[in-house]
């Protein structure tokens, strides 16, 4: 997992803690604040404040609430972005979460932890069909030519897939942005019907007002994202408290502090404004799915 144990007792920094803890350091620079006149609204220690701002201890939601009215936040949208960080990352330090569950999830624990309680999500894929937008059977597909290799194991890949897809539903569902490469949609996961079932999914998916579908073709040539596939959470306006993540063959890739969050935001924006609009996307993916 994306965590490092430190000689500070049991206590653990967590992705989602890290982030929080440097957004507070972020707002307390631009307040023009010390840690010691942070700690003193906290009737605390400058020490706790350095391990809240470093992410080694979870955070209570009335300190949450006094720093930030001590920053001069009063964005009420803003705050409450950052308590629903902290609620997640206290209940992932207690092992709470159906992903918690799920054998054998690993690092990817963390991310469909943040997941949870995004606003916001932004993704890149060069070969494949983002996992919220993936039908069971290419799913299937994808276990088949994993290392989870028995029918039983498949189908908790499966099932986790498409808890992780509840999401995109309900009253508050994320805004989901997703940019595609032409290759991801003429790989035949599965095979020709279970790849046209998932175009005909991605067609569907793409109408909802809140999921955004692009499209890079193949004309396009060389692009700024050519590098790999990534994903970016957001837990507030977009921009405001972004974590990149991406995958590797032997690790994970997280980006956590602002500048390197923004500059996937970069390639993100860049390769999106490189696609087609939604609706010429849309009538790629139709005329791919005809096609097979």
């Amino acid at each position: 997992m994306a965590e490092n144990q430190a000689a500070l007792g049991n206590r653990i920094s967590t992705v989602l803690a890290r982030r929080l803890g440097g957004e507070l350091l972020r707002l307390r620079d631009a307040a023009g604040l010390t840690q010691p006149q942070a700690a003193q609204v906290l009737s605390a220690t400058a020490a706790k404040v350095a391990k809240m701002e470093r992410g080694w201890v979870p955070f209570r939601d009335p300190d949450i609430v006094a720093l930030c009215e001590l920053y001069g936040v009063s964005d009420k949208h803003f705050v409450k972005g950052l308590l629903d960080l902290a609620r997640l990352d206290r209940e992932r330090r207690k092992a709470k979460g159906w992903w918690q569950q799920v054998p054998r999830v690993g690092g990817l624990a963390e991310y469909v932890a943040m997941e949870e309680v995004a606003t916001h999500i932004r993704t890149w894929q060069l070969a494949l069909v983002p996992g919220l937008l993936q039908t069971a059977d290419y799913v299937r597909a994808l276990g088949v030519t994993s290392d989870w290799t028995h029918p039983d194991e498949i189908e908790v890949l499966v099932s986790s897939r498409l808890k992780r897809q509840a999401r995109l539903w309900g009253d508050d569902p994320v805004n989901f942005h997703a940019v595609l490469w032409e290759a991801a949609l003429r790989q035949q996961i599965g095979g020709v019907e279970v790849m046209r079932a998932q175009l005909n999914h991605l067609v569907e998916m793409a109408a909802l007002p809140h999921i955004h579908v692009q499209v890079l073709p193949f004309r396009v040539g060389a692009h700024h994202a050519v590098a790999g596939s990534f994903n970016l959470v957001s837990f507030a306006e977009p921009g405001a408290l972004d974590v990149g993540y991406a995958e590797g063959v032997a690790s994970t890739v997280w980006a956590e502090g602002a500048e390197a969050s923004a500059a996937y935001a970069r390639a993100f924006e860049r390769v999106s404004r490189m696609s087609l609009a939604p609706q010429a996307s849309v009538s790629l993916i139709d005329a791919i799915s005809k096609g097979m």
